[in-house]
């Protein structure tokens, strides 16, 4: 589709506001799901876990405005949104009942630095990831979230009380089919804040229906002030390993985010911007631990706003940084999104995720179609989805094979880069060395 606003544009402040609150509401849910899981399943107060989110909040705000506009050598410049990653939950919960929060914090500042030299190889990463791989794993990127966006819409995990309920079905297909007609047939700031308007009527629709729970509102504070280095820091050998695992698959994660993105913004991710994204998400992981929460990625669902409102613009989601900053000083304003029926960000994440599986199939669509690129694709997205939907595989691996091999577009990376790298007849991606250096034409606010 053709782009409503490119990278560099900068649409009216009013429409912006608008169109960057889209991205806040996709966003922010899982945002405060990570330390809510890692706080609850430790026992935490309610005092210590209103530091872990309020801080989440804030500082996913300041990562997501350096990526968005960047400083320096720092930011991919892009519209990128940041924040809490749940590929570190598992060992966060492993190394916090044995040394703590601050055991977690401090791995994960040390730890942090995997990701910040990293950082500086990924012009020669970027050679490993030609369309055939990158198609791959842009179109398993939006696979692995449609479960995610199906139990949304059912209302919460198989199991759960009202799972799949006839109410929250209708909701959901509800909410999609807005999304859908207005995404199509909108004109002008209607068909590009499609997800937004379908969340807000879907909102209101469960209001009048009384099945919005508006206690978190009623409770959470009014101002919150950040609180660094509030459970301390230490820094346990074993926690740091299992840390360093989790910031290299990060690498591998935010790498395929960055390169969905490129795609959907129709602009080239040369090696040297995605070792600013990289370095970005390094840093900002290592401000995360100092601020006392969990460590950062990329997200996903963001990129498939881009491609279905067209609306690509770097600078809209700054203001989304601005948001989540508010959000973390303001808690109350943080509140009124997390109140938001699942079944309602469901409808509107169906249409999202599924727009990231369209980039993916777009570029493979440009690649030679041979037995080589089908095996690749095949295997690639075949190991992928049989972690995604039978995480069960992994039980009986040693514990380090679980943490890499536990996010299912990390395990479909892996087979298709390797694959690549394997079978005969490979194709290096050139790169453009002209415009690796013509940095000239990045704009800097």
């Amino acid at each position: 589709m053709e782009l409503l606003y490119k990278v560099e544009d900068k649409p009216p402040v009013g429409t912006s506001i608008l169109l960057a609150a889209q991205h806040l509401l996709a966003a922010l849910g899982a945002i405060i799901a990570v330390p809510l899981v890692v706080g609850g399943v430790l026992g935490l107060s309610t005092e210590d876990m209103v530091v872990l989110v309020n801080a989440a909040m804030l500082i996913s705000g300041v990562v997501t405005i350096i990526q968005c506009r960047g400083a320096g050598p720092v930011g991919i410049r892009l519209p990128v949104v940041m924040g809490t990653s749940f590929t570190f939950v598992g060992v966060s919960i492993a190394i916090g009942f044995e040394h703590g929060v601050a055991g977690i914090l401090g791995s994960a500042l040390v730890a942090s630095l995997v990701m910040i030299v990293g950082s500086f190889f990924m012009p020669v990463i970027r050679k490993l990831f030609p369309p055939i791989v990158t198609g791959t794993v842009v179109t398993l990127i939006g696979l692995s979230l449609i479960p995610v966006a199906v139990d949304w819409i059912a209302g919460g995990q198989v199991g759960t009380e009202g799972y799949a309920s006839i109410t929250n079905l209708m909701i959901g297909l509800f909410v999609l089919a807005l999304v859908v007609v207005l995404s199509q047939f909108g004109k002008g700031i209607f068909g590009a804040s499609a997800v937004v308007i379908g969340m807000i009527v879907g909102f209101i629709v469960c209001a009048i229906m009384g099945i919005v729970d508006f206690t978190p509102v009623e409770q959470a504070a009014l101002v919150a002030l950040p609180s660094p280095l509030h459970f301390g820091l230490s820094f346990p050998i074993s926690g740091i390993i299992g840390m360093s695992i989790a910031y290299l698959v990060t690498i591998i994660e935010s790498t395929g985010d960055f390169l969905a993105l490129s795609d959907v913004t129709k602009t080239k991710l040369t090696g040297k911007k995605l070792s600013r994204g990289i370095l970005a998400d390094g840093l900002g992981s290592a401000l995360a631990s100092i601020f006392s929460t969990t460590p950062f990625s990329s997200f996903s669902q963001n990129v498939g706003i881009v491609g279905m409102t067209g609306v690509a613009s770097r600078y809209v989601v700054a203001i989304t940084g601005a948001m989540l900053v508010l959000a973390g000083l303001f808690p109350i304003l943080g509140a009124l999104v997390v109140i938001i029926p699942l079944p309602v960000l469901g409808g509107a994440g169906l249409v999202m995720f599924a727009m990231i599986i369209t980039a993916g199939v777009n570029i493979l669509s440009k690649t030679e179609h041979s037995k080589r690129n089908g095996i690749i694709v095949a295997v690639g997205v075949g190991a992928g989805m049989a972690v995604t939907v039978r995480p069960e595989l992994l039980a009986n691996l040693p514990e380090f094979l679980k943490v890499i091999l536990a996010s299912g577009i990390t395990t479909g990376s892996l087979v298709a880069l390797f694959l690549n790298l394997l079978l005969p007849g490979r194709e290096v991606e050139a790169m453009d060395d002209a415009e690796e250096e013509s940095e000239s034409a990045e704009k800097t606010a």
